[in-house]
């Protein structure tokens, strides 16, 4: 693949991992009053909020890894999974977003790295 795509990949990586990493530590530290809101809207209470941020915070460090950057992907998926589930359970239409993360997590990583090109070939 070109240089062109394989920057590409690693822009939307960086970008798609910082905007997760930025996620979780503001549910860590920050938790706004809008947050807070947010978490009681779709049933969890405010006691969970730091594992939550744990775990995004967490997948993010690990898929802006370049030696981690599988594995990485493979827990913020189940961490977009739960966000997108978390929406569709209160038909909250919003669930587009993580289901748009998640997505493009794999596509940074398709564009940037031969070992995940090699499992999901195209064809011409």
């Amino acid at each position: 693949m070109s240089k062109k795509l394989t920057w590409t990949g690693r822009a939307l990586s960086w970008l798609t991992g910082l905007f997760v990493l930025t996620s979780g530590l503001n549910v860590l530290f920050f938790r706004s009053d809008d947050l807070r809101e947010g978490f009681a809207k779709f049933g969890y209470p405010e006691n969970v909020m730091p594992a939550i941020g744990v775990c995004a915070f967490g997948a993010a460090l690990l898929y802006l890894i370049p030696r981690t950057s599988i594995l990485g992907a493979i827990l913020l998926t189940g961490y977009l999974g739960g966000a997108v589930a978390t929406h569709v359970r209160v038909n909250d239409p919003a669930f587009i977003a993580p289901l748009v993360v998640g997505m493009l997590v794999w596509l940074g990583l398709f564009l940037r790295q031969e070992p995940i090109r090699s499992l999901l070939p195209l064809q011409r």
